[in-house]
């Protein structure tokens, strides 16, 4: 598994497990410093940038393990002298393992429905002792599993258990949302989807399952447009500490950085105006453009087409989803890591 090596003071030494890290920005609410930085969420998670959801400014960190201790995955690791710091601090050890019991018949239903695909059914046949069962074995990957209970909902046989990390609130205005699917392509949990309609029929842009939902928040920073939000109202495990932890988490998560930059290629452009339509701050700015009425409208926030060619209006606007890049035909616009100062 890939290891960053974010800062090391005297024997104690902050490691990042990009791997484990679901984007949540949980850890840089909590740093009182401001030491960590999260940005570019979406576009991280739809693949479509070379870096990490975590990077971190120089010089700010007191190593006091806040980060590490409220991180729900483990992605955040204090080591001295080498290992791993973990007991009942941290939530990650705090948290009870999502685990499979003798109950399990190996149906892998659980399998199907794992939205990280943390879960294996081996050896899975008709048993041979007579008896009308499966037999087989049912593994958990705990270095992946975010704890959402998809498994143990679909359980026939109720042989899974688990334990989230966070109760919350999740809001989101259906008038400021663009429908760009950052969310959804962002969320650990599977828990936002959108809905199938019928002719006529007028549904929410993106729904939310309340049950699947953790409350991380990775859907609130990936939002181009923020028009999610999300509110840890309680940890839920009985970690040591949790009191002081809910009152940090109690507020709304800080906005993200913006940590990429909008490049273009002018060659290659074929000045089509897909990304400048589909663009989420674009399409916010003006229903006209976002149904696209490309030609009618003089004034754009983030993108335009100008003399046959892409043009980057204003690159501090951007919300780093990388919709512009995901349906341009010819790769002529993309995100580049922005380096955190």
């Amino acid at each position: 598994m890939k290891e960053v090596v974010l800062d090391s003071k005297d024997d104690r030494t902050q490691v990042y497990l990009p791997e484990k890290c679901i984007g949540c920005g949980t850890c840089v609410q909590v740093c009182s410093k401001g030491a960590l930085v999260i940005g570019s969420v979406g576009a991280v998670a739809r693949r479509l940038i070379d870096k990490d959801f975590i990077e971190k400014r120089k010089g700010e960190c007191t190593m006091c393990a806040l980060c590490a201790r409220i991180c729900p995955t483990g992605a955040l690791e204090i080591r001295t002298a080498g290992k791993a710091e973990e007991d009942e601090s941290y939530l990650h050890v705090a948290m009870k393992p999502t685990q499979v019991s003798d109950k399990c018949v190996h149906c892998g239903l659980c399998a199907e429905v794992c939205p990280k695909g943390c879960i294996e059914v081996k050896g899975r046949k008709i048993a041979g002792d007579g008896s009308l069962r499966m037999a087989g074995q049912t593994h958990i990957d705990l270095n992946r599993c975010v704890h959402c209970g998809w498994c143990a909902a679909i359980c026939p046989v109720g042989a899974i258990t688990f334990e989230k990390p966070f109760a919350g609130e999740f809001f989101r205005d259906d008038k400021i949302c663009q429908a760009c699917r950052t969310c959804v392509q962002t969320c650990p949990a599977n828990a936002l989807f959108n809905r199938e309609w019928k002719k006529g029929e007028i549904v929410e842009k993106v729904t939310h399952r309340k049950d699947a939902c953790i409350y991380c928040g990775a859907c609130a920073q990936a939002c181009p447009v923020r028009a999610i939000k999300v509110r840890k109202t309680a940890v839920i495990p009985a970690m040591k500490g949790k009191k002081a932890f809910e009152k940090k988490l109690a507020p709304l998560a800080p906005l993200p950085t913006l940590t990429s930059w909008l490049k273009t290629n002018e060659e290659a452009c074929l000045g089509c105006g897909n990304c400048v339509i589909a663009c989420p701050v674009n399409a916010l700015s003006d229903p006209y453009l976002a149904a696209g009425h490309l030609n009618e409208l003089e004034t754009k926030p983030l993108l335009e087409v100008a003399n046959g060619t892409v043009r980057v209006v204003d690159q501090e606007v951007c919300g780093s989803c990388a919709t512009c890049s995901m349906i341009c035909p010819v790769q002529a616009i993309w995100l580049m890591r922005r380096e955190v100062v």
